[in-house]
């Protein structure tokens, strides 16, 4: 997620309430039987009397707009506020409340929230859980601990000092006594809630859980299949539907053959839905409902006939076009000009050594395994939704806008998402389910085919950078120009979602003279934020032309990187965004340059590559080792990665396999994914040309080391993935001298002789 949506994101949240993120941690008193404490937010709540997705407890049961629960029977409920997409956040955040409340994991239960006002930033997106309830979350725990600590010394008239909290219990050393955190929770719920900045933190050192192996907690319903997707999901009377676009974009439906459709076995209704024609919303299409999946989609893809509506400079459209295009423009005077440092002009004519080249990439999909998906249950005034979002707020905005539901009428379930990497944070197939199941008027689940996911996503931006470098006679980087092409949805002058480049991008602080320039061409294609947005592309660029350089200069691309970074922490300009601390960034490279083996000899044919990038406040550098035959066949035999992303790593499991889901995810994505675009429409339609990498294709190889350092923790889902391809890119050039300037890297010959 980028820094348009997290404002967004932040402003809406200050609007509404009027206060800051932290400190919101409040006592319900000695409700349902417990103690229950819960960080939320105040002003609007969610009205559970009337709310299905957080009812009143019963028999035990917990509410989920708190976040944690101790029942007088002992156990121990935590709720997992988060949508959780594989990332791994249903477990982890949990884990700090835990390891702060000295619960042993084997005795919690996990429960996941359903979209709840209260609390505070319910959103699976730019790696922001962990940095934005790190914190809180342990506070949270150790102020519950706190409390129990205290009903204890007062039960036995000692002072607290001697008490201290272990595996579920309080316990006094002295006389040894002890009370199970199941005798305490009423005492402890009369008490007054410490201030939360108050509570003492435990040291690192004495974690217990945290920092260890947790399975996820979903695993074994995971592997016994148990309905847990937003796909899975039935409620009672519900009909099947999928939904028809134009699959030229900005198309609108002239007329289709609906009573030919509405004859086909299984389908019991279809009919146009006019839409609100934004792309990222309502478009207009057609509805097929009908008795089951298979029923609709037959019909959609056999019986469906529609004639379309769609402006003719869409349809011109084409991905030879924008190629042709960029190149034209990059080489001419830029739009706009977004940073200029010293002079670069005369910093290049003084050079030893100069270069200029041209780097582009291509639209990708998300391609998610579970096509967008969402079930509904609407009347007039009211709408209960179950769907797989990374931002449920969102589509609750998006539902009450277009169907004149009053928001806090519209209740959102959070099931597990079968894989968002932001393209479920833009909710545009929730509001069309509920469209169709307004219309209907009975409860709708509507999937879409995996042709309708792959030519209606909203797409990764393409790109292109004609750069210019130059280093002096002892090899040091003093010039540097980007001219940044890139494309826009619905203006000729802002880049789309996820289509921008800051004016801090690497090495715009590190290097004395250096200039950064953007002109934006108007595709029209939708355009959406893709695993680590910006940064998943703008890498390989940038990482690539810097190989260059070393290169050039006759200078070890290891050192040559290191000598740009140095040890100093550079502020961002005019301190809008985060620093970069080339310390940690120099610390991370020497660790993954010496783990793969910099500098040993290896077969002709064969090559080492060292790329980094600080995304999403993580300092990640990547080593690969990569096989080229003489024919051009490319083999990824080893890649490390090394990671520093602060001083906690909270699960050690999540983590890796996090970072190894980077990994492969990069790897597929520059290997061989694009999107190309012909006649305004995506030309790609399943994995058959559009083919995610498969397990054959994965390096033999994947090492995960981490680097502590006293930084505040960070998030772990995105920052891998930029210095990936880049680093292939530099090892293939190692392997056969041939420098790849663009992605997917199976469209350039690699042979060598």
């Amino acid at each position: 997620m980028n820094t348009e949506l997290a404002s967004r994101f932040a402003d809406r949240n200050a609007a509404a309430t009027g206060v800051s993120r932290r400190g919101f941690i409040k006592t319900t008193g000695a409700a349902y039987a417990g103690l229950s404490l819960g960080l939320m937010l105040p002003g609007r709540s969610a009205a559970a009397d009337k709310n299905p997705a957080f009812p009143a407890p019963d028999d035990g049961d917990f509410a989920p707009n708190f976040h944690l629960r101790i029942a007088r029977d002992g156990s121990v409920v935590i709720v997992s506020q988060n949508p959780e997409c594989g990332q791994g956040v249903k477990t982890a955040l949990p884990m700090l409340i835990a390891e702060e409340l000295e619960v042993t994991w084997d005795s919690v239960q996990i429960t996941q929230a359903g979209l709840d006002n209260r609390y505070q930033r319910q959103m699976a997106g730019g790696s922001g859980a962990t940095p934005a309830h790190f914190m809180e979350f342990r506070r949270l725990g150790a102020t519950a601990k706190a409390m129990l600590i205290t009903a204890a010394a007062q039960s036995w008239d000692v002072p607290e000092s001697e008490c201290h909290a272990a595996a579920n219990a309080v316990h006094h050393a002295a006389s040894g006594r002890s009370l199970g955190y199941g005798e305490l929770v009423t005492a402890a719920s009369a008490l007054e809630v410490p201030d939360a900045e108050s509570v003492q933190l435990k040291d690192p050192q004495d974690f217990k859980i945290l920092g260890k192996r947790i399975p996820g907690i979903d695993n074994p319903a995971l592997f016994t299949g148990k309905p847990l997707f937003g796909i899975d999901q039935t409620v009672p009377g519900m009909v099947h539907a999928t939904f028809i676009k134009c699959p030229t974009f900005g198309g609108t439906v002239k007329n289709a053959n609906l009573d030919h459709v509405k004859r086909q076995p299984g389908v019991t209704d279809a009919f146009v839905i006019e839409g609100n024609g934004k792309i990222d919303e309502l478009l207009p299409g057609v509805a097929i409902l009908g008795v089951d999946t298979w029923s609709v989609l037959k019909a959609a893809s056999r019986a469906l006939i529609v004639e379309w509506d769609y402006p003719e400079e869409t349809a011109g459209q084409s991905t030879d076009g924008f190629y042709a295009q960029a190149e034209k423009l990059s080489a001419g005077e830029p739009q706009k000009e977004l940073r200029a440092d010293g002079d670069v002009d005369t910093a290049l004519t003084q050079a030893s050594a100069s270069l200029e080249s041209y780097y582009t990439y291509p639209y990708l999909s998300h391609a998610t395994l579970e096509p967008q998906n969402c079930v509904a249950v609407v009347t007039a005034d009211r709408a209960e939704i179950w769907a797989p979002t990374q931002l449920p707020s969102w589509g609750r905005g998006l539902i009450a806008g277009n169907l004149g539901i009053p928001e806090e009428n519209v209740f959102i379930h959070m099931t597990r998402i079968g894989g968002g990497f932001g393209r479920r944070l833009i909710s545009d197939y929730m509001v069309q389910c509920a469209a169709i199941a307004q219309r209907a008027g009975v409860p709708v689940k509507m999937t879409w085919s995996r042709e309708e996911d792959t030519q209606h996503d909203l797409y990764r931006a393409a790109g292109w950078h004609r750069f210019k470098g130059g280093v002096d006679a002892a090899g040091k980087l003093v010039a540097w120009q980007d001219h940044f092409v890139t494309v826009g949805q619905q203006s000729d002058s802002e880049p789309g979602r996820g289509a921008g480049i800051s004016s801090d991008e690497f090495p715009g602080r590190f290097v004395p003279n250096f200039k950064l320039s953007q002109t934006v061409i108007n595709t029209g294609i939708p355009l959406g934020w893709w695993r680590a947005p910006g940064s998943c592309a703008i890498a390989f660029a940038t990482q690539s032309f810097l190989d260059e350089l070393a290169q050039a200069s006759g200078v070890d691309p290891v050192e040559f990187k290191l000598a740009v970074l140095g040890e100093e922490a550079k502020p961002a300009a005019g301190g809008r965004g985060p620093e970069y601390h080339g310390g940690r960034m120099s610390t991370v490279v020497k660790d993954a340059a010496a783990k793969i083996g910099w500098g040993k000899t290896l077969p002709k044919g064969e090559g080492l590559g060292v790329a980094f990038h600080f995304s999403h406040l993580g300092y990640v550098a990547i080593g690969a080792h990569v096989q080229v035959s003489p024919a051009g066949q490319l083999t990824v035999k080893r890649v490390v990665a090394s990671c520093d992303v602060g001083e906690t790593i909270m699960n050690l499991s999540g983590a890796e396999n996090q970072v190894q889901g980077s990994i492969v995810d990069g790897l597929s994505s520059a290997l061989g994914l694009q999107v190309t675009v012909a006649n305004g429409a995506v030309q790609q339609s399943n994995f058959h040309d559009y083919p995610l990498m498969r397990i054959n294709g994965t390096p033999e190889k994947i090492e995960v080391h981490f680097i502590s350092t006293p930084f505040p923790t960070t998030g772990l889902g995105e920052p891998a993935l930029p210095p990936l391809a880049p680093a292939i890119g530099n090892a293939i050039f190692a392997a056969t001298g041939k420098r790849v300037r663009s992605m997917p890297f199976n469209q350039v010959d690699l042979s060598w002789s």
